[in-house]
């Protein structure tokens, strides 16, 4: 079994028109991006400290 059958399927997001979005528009979407960064930062350090572990208990 090659270790790409375990990660999920992800579709590309689609890229937005910026030249159509308001400053207002253009504003809210960088939050929103922000955010999303946020939220991808926490579940990588909770990969690393979840490999951390893993490679604790197989090194014994």
């Amino acid at each position: 079994m090659d270790t790409d059958d375990l990660e999920p399927i992800v579709k590309k997001p689609e890229i937005k028109d910026l030249e159509v979005m308001s400053i207002e528009a253009l504003g809210k979407y960088i939050d929103e991006l922000q955010t999303e960064i946020k939220r991808v930062e926490v579940e990588i350090e909770l990969k690393k400290k979840a490999r951390a572990g893993a490679e604790d208990v197989f090194k014994k």
